[in-house]
């Protein structure tokens, strides 16, 4: 687990702008909805909704999308998005039957004669049309804009890779002020949301079928993402809560030796880390940057910093599981399905395979679920004193002199906090 908040300088003028980033990851989005349990209970009652910008990617949109449209305060959405990851099995989120497995397998078999494509469906080895049935059935997506029209919801947004533009993607859906950008390899694009964008962020190459929006086709947002904490500084973030679903940043993990390989990498071991570079990397290299500009501006004496604009330091803490995900996984690969355990088997998704770190994205059974919950919300709760702090509603704040926080200094706020975030 890590709990980081670097030194950040920040202002308040009425407006405190708290960001949720979700990440993908699959079925290890579960440990997401543990430590958003956590959060719930740690909120003050006075503050209905800490997040006024939620970000998700892959799995990590479908929590997203969920909290945007939820009706109620931050803790009754978290209760429903708990309630439903309570009861998820594989069999709601694709189609894990001997029959729908040989039918994939039969037609990118196809697809072989006919230059690499299908002639109906986009090419996937696995049918979520289960998942866009969930989707469709829990969430409400008429309800973001008048979430957003309220003043309870300043923007949320997912993330989707386009094919043909080879490109991240930020579809988001916010207030009037807010403005479409573009960086290199990833822009942002104002839209309503709607199931397809979810669809579209959660197509796993390969394992999903990609989504047509427009006229581009689109894969999972996790891809190419490569600053996956730039989407909420772009909405107006002053301050970020991330959920990653890697342990790798702990510095317990640096420099351990790794046990020598029994066997050449199977089919699944090399799937699984092409998924963490994917869905892990890019975010861990992302929050080291956020880490070093926030040192960077930390060290610009005040007047030199107002140049600097539209740079400005965030204030920000993450949660990142305390065990590993891969090995919870390995012991739950037995509760799958009989198809999806042949499947997992034969390509080496396992322990023994090496390629337990594919099965942890595909995992959506309740004994692997209910851990992964149940890991984030005592990760959480470890650090309850720190996100408390963190949680605490900062309009009325104005800092006038350096204060310490969370043990780490924090400078005065200066005016170049108040530009846009050039990431």
């Amino acid at each position: 687990m890590s709990v980081h908040i670097p030194p950040s300088s920040y202002t308040h003028h009425g407006h405190d702008a708290g960001a949720l980033v979700l990440s993908g990851g699959g079925a290890r989005a579960a440990y997401q909805v543990g430590v958003l349990k956590a959060l719930a209970e740690l909120a003050p009652d006075s503050e209905p909704n800490p997040f006024k910008i939620i970000c998700g990617t892959s799995a990590g949109a479908v929590n997203a999308l969920l909290l945007a449209s939820h009706p109620g305060t931050f803790k009754e959405a978290v209760a429903r998005l708990y309630d439903l990851w309570m009861g998820l099995t594989v069999d709601r989120i694709y189609r894990s039957n001997w029959t729908s497995l040989a039918g994939n397998i039969l037609t990118i078999t196809r697809s072989l004669f006919t230059h690499g494509v299908a002639r109906k469906k986009a090419l996937a080895l696995l049918d979520n049309d289960p998942l866009r049935e969930l989707v469709n059935e829990v969430i409400p997506f008429a309800n973001i804009q008048r979430n957003i029209d309220e003043g309870r919801l300043r923007a949320v947004s997912v993330n989707a890779m386009s094919y043909h533009q080879g490109e991240s993607v930020s579809f988001f859906q916010g207030c009037d002020e807010l403005k479409e950008w573009r960086r290199f390899r990833r822009c942002g694009e104002r839209t309503q949301l709607t199931v397809e964008h979810l669809m579209a962020s959660a197509a796993i190459p390969t394992l999903f079928p990609a989504v047509k929006l427009g006229d581009d086709y689109f894969g999972d947002g996790a891809v190419r993402q490569l600053a996956p904490i730039s989407p909420a500084l772009h909405l107006g973030a002053s301050r970020v809560f991330v959920v990653g679903v890697s342990d790798n940043r702990s510095p317990v993990h640096w420099g351990k030796r790794r046990k020598v390989a029994k066997h050449s990498p199977s089919l699944a071991q090399i799937g699984g880390q092409l998924f963490n570079a994917a869905f892990i990397d890019s975010l861990e290299g992302d929050l080291e940057h956020l880490e070093r500009v926030n040192l960077l501006l930390e060290s610009v004496d005040q007047k030199a910093l107002a140049e600097l604009a539209p740079l400005r330091a965030v204030e920000s803490a993450v949660i990142e599981p305390s065990q590993s995900l891969d090995r919870i996984a390995g012991r739950k690969v037995r509760f799958l399905p009989p198809a999806l355990r042949w499947l997992f088997r034969s390509t080496g998704a396992t322990t023994s395979g090496g390629g337990a770190s594919a099965a942890s994205y595909l995992l959506f059974e309740k004994p692997y679920i209910d851990e992964l919950m149940e890991l984030g919300y005592q990760d959480a709760m470890w650090e309850r004193g720190k996100l408390s702090e963190f949680l605490r509603p900062r309009t009325q704040l104005v800092e006038t002199q350096s204060k310490n926080i969370f043990g780490i200094r924090v400078k005065p706020a200066t005016e170049a906090s108040n530009g846009n975030s050039p990431s």
